[in-house]
């Protein structure tokens, strides 16, 4: 049987993670999961731990990108063979982790990405556009359709991660590692997922991370590996 995990970045999100990995291992009780507590001041650690998640913690802040690396890291270290990555605050639904899977068998895919492009009644006309434009932009730049490119809820075979150097460390990075992965030749697909908004504050600055993205588009764009 392959081994999952699933890492859960978290910033001072100690009062959604009872629920979340609760609810994550009672669907998949075999599913390790690793929270990476990114510079808290909240306790999410201990919350964590007390839920029953791995913990690593990061003292001080080092951006959502750099939690990531640590938990696929953590994945390769551990011999996993495939490890979600999840939002902690809830807005990714344990319910559906089995649909990614699905999709990778059917698929023989090796990352399979949350798409909500497809149900996007609720989402602000805003942030809709924008995750167009954004997903067309990392389309071509990865050379394979990705339909919502921003979406932090996925899965990943583990051997993809390899030998892979990210430049990134906060939420660009989740754009860099598709392009990189996608031009190693690795398949990546899509899983129809619920839009999920809850009243959280997005750590997101909209004028430093528009900045970012267009300065990871333009180190893409001179770099082929």
């Amino acid at each position: 049987m392959p081994a999952y995990g699933a890492i859960l970045p978290a910033l001072n999100a100690a009062r959604f993670l009872t629920e979340v990995v609760g609810d994550i291992r009672a669907r998949q009780p075999g599913l390790r999961v690793l929270v990476v507590d990114d510079g808290s001041t909240d306790g999410t650690a201990d919350v964590a731990r007390a839920a029953g998640a791995e913990v690593i913690v990061h003292e001080v802040n080092r951006g959502k990108g750099e939690a990531l690396k640590t938990g696929y890291a953590w994945a390769q270290e551990a011999g996993l063979d495939w490890v979600y990555t999840m939002d902690s605050d809830g807005q990714h639904l344990p319910a559906e982790l089995q649909g990614f899977q699905d999709a990778a068998a059917a698929g023989d895919l090796d990352i399979v990405i949350g798409t909500r492009m497809d149900a996007t009644a609720d989402m602000p006309w805003l942030r809709k556009r924008t995750n167009e434009f954004t997903s067309w932009v990392i389309s071509r730049l990865a050379g394979t359709n990705i339909p919502d490119s921003q979406n932090g809820y996925r899965l990943y075979r583990v051997a993809c991660l390899e030998g892979l150097t990210l430049k990134t460390s906060r939420y660009d990075s989740e754009s860099e590692i598709l392009v990189r992965l996608a031009r190693r030749g690795f398949r990546i697909g899509s899983a129809p997922i619920t839009t999920v908004y809850g009243d959280e504050v997005s750590s997101i600055n909209p004028l430093v991370d528009t900045g970012r993205f267009f300065r990871l588009v333009l180190m893409l764009l001179f770099s082929r590996d």
